[in-house]
């Protein structure tokens, strides 16, 4: 028996002294609210109402109880209140602020026909953590080493364009000062990529192809990075759907990729899940990636073809 409905039902027949207008103010049939006062009268094991009169007279029995249930109907009716308040309360979901905007309105709309409103909250890696820790979201996008990822995103270098040379696969080496050299060439590594897994393995490339550790730098901010890409020959650090925003030449890297990874990170189980499954492919998009590391292993492969070419 369905405790709430049948009181209810019970309250309404009471005030209205019928069981006719009692049930259309429950809107239900009356057939319904003659059921569900049964069952009510069952399960206490005592008559509410005298049948022995044309109205609903509520017995003694019924009077003692009707405090009661006003009680327990009034706080289903908060209940569900609060629930359908907290079903539209945003979702807080910290996102990289390298997201472009409309794909982030994609991710956004995805979510709003699932009915879930989103407040997503663009920040750096570290600010995202600590979003997270301090429960200002409810879920985050984590900068995660590449094994560890839900969604990958290979990095290559992105120049100021320029003439119609074929793109290929940039060899670290070939930044190498020489001794005939003014300067050298830098590759600037923007704040989203600022993060042990990729800044250290980049500086281990580096490290390799014998580039002088000023050449591997870190911006302070993504537009000083594109600011200094746009007005000498150094490079920066992205991934091709970033070049083509910013309006740049892309090139992968020889050799093993270097990869953006991201993860979900949320205050429980069921928050993570709600972003990893049910807007993972929304999110994959705003990532500029794909999910299970099929967009790096396809770059890698690539890069690896053309260097061989």
């Amino acid at each position: 028996m369905d405790l709430v409905s049948a009181c209810r039902v019970f309250v309404h027949v009471s005030e209205r002294g019928s069981f006719t207008l009692g049930a259309a103010a429950a809107r239900v049939p009356q057939s319904v609210a003659s059921r569900r006062i049964a069952a009510l009268e069952r399960h206490f094991g005592e008559r509410l109402f005298d049948r022995t009169t044309r109205r609903a007279t509520l017995t003694v029995f019924g009077r003692d109880m009707l405090p009661s249930a006003k009680r327990l109907v009034r706080l289903a009716e908060a209940m569900e209140y609060d629930a359908e308040r907290a079903r539209l309360r945003p979702f807080g979901l910290a996102v990289p602020r390298t997201c472009p905007v409309r794909r982030l309105a994609l991710l956004d709309a995805a979510a709003r026909d699932q009915g879930t409103v989103l407040d997503l909250r663009p920040a750096g890696p570290a600010e995202r953590a600590e979003l997270l820790r301090s429960h200002d979201v409810r879920a985050a996008l984590l900068a995660l080493p590449r094994d560890e990822a839900d969604w990958t995103v290979p990095l290559g270098v992105a120049s100021r364009a320029g003439g119609d040379a074929p793109v290929k696969p940039l060899r670290l080496e070939t930044l190498r000062p020489g001794r005939a050299q003014p300067g050298f060439r830098r590759l600037r590594i923007q704040p989203e990529d600022d993060v042990p897994h990729i800044r250290d393995r980049l500086e281990q490339l580096g490290h390799r192809a014998a580039l002088v550790p000023a050449q591997i730098t870190v911006a302070a901010s993504l537009v000083e990075a594109v600011s200094e890409t746009l007005r000498t020959d150094d490079l920066l650090l992205c991934p091709r759907p970033q070049a083509a925003e910013l309006g740049l030449r892309w090139r992968p890297l020889a050799g093993e990729a270097v990869v953006r990874g991201y993860g979900v990170a949320a205050l429980t189980g069921d928050d993570a899940e709600r972003v990893r499954e049910g807007l993972g492919a929304q999110v994959a998009r705003a990532l500029g990636a794909e999910a299970d590391g099929s967009a790096a292993d396809s770059a890698e492969r690539n890069g690896a073809e053309e260097d061989g070419a």
